[in-house]
Parts: C-alpha cells; sequence; structure tokens
C-alpha cells in the first residue's frame, strides 16, 4: 500500500498554506511540485476542488488575472472573496502581485 500523495492532493496542501490576503500562482504552485511545466495541471485540479476546503481562489495566473473565475458561483465570486481578504487590484483588473504575492518557504 502506498502513502505517496496524488497530484491534485499536493495541490490541494499547497493552496491551503496560502494565507488570507495573499495568492499564488498556477506556476509557483507547479514549481513547488517539482513539475515546473504543469501550471496548466494545477489549474485543472483546482477546477476539481473543493471550495469549502481548498482555497482555490487564491490562485491567479503569472499576470495575476483571475483566469480561475467561470469555475466559481459567479464570474465575480472569485474578485468578492480576494477583496474580502484585503487583496488588491490594479486598474486593469489584475492582483497587485507586488502587495499580495506568497511565497512558499524552501523546506
Amino acid at each position: 500500500m502506498t502513502t505517496e500523495k496524488t497530484f491534485y492532493e499536493q495541490v490541494y496542501d499547497l493552496v491551503r498554506q496560502i494565507p488570507e490576503g495573499y495568492v499564488s500562482t498556477y506556476g509557483i504552485i507547479a514549481e513547488q511540485i517539482s513539475l515546473r511545466s504543469a501550471a496548466r495541471m494545477v489549474g485543472w485540479a483546482l477546477n476539481n476542488a473543493n471550495i469549502a476546503t481548498v482555497p482555490a481562489h487564491r490562485v491567479v495566473n503569472r499576470n495575476g488575472e483571475l483566469t480561475g473565475k467561470g469555475h466559481f458561483f459567479t464570474p465575480d465570486t472569485m474578485r468578492q472573496m480576494l477583496e474580502t481578504e484585503g487583496v488588491t487590484f490594479r486598474p486593469d483588473g489584475s492582483v497587485d502581485l507586488d502587495r499580495h504575492l506568497f511565497r512558499f518557504s524552501h523546506s
């Protein structure tokens, strides 16, 4: 019997580490799992996440754009959830990554 976590489980574990008021990117999450080219797979994992237990709204694309917003209750839900946590946005509607990008510590 193996105890190795699936790719999705690894993604969910990392996303749960992102604190309120911060975001990460699909690429950073993929890199943390040592699959740098798997950013799109991270997106697929988050599309299947239970948002009650995985804060998928805290993952944006490399430009801070809310590319996952179509998988929430309404197209505005993702932004509203981030704003509730204090995340600020640039005039173009992307997250201000200079202020809100979460950096994982290396273990």
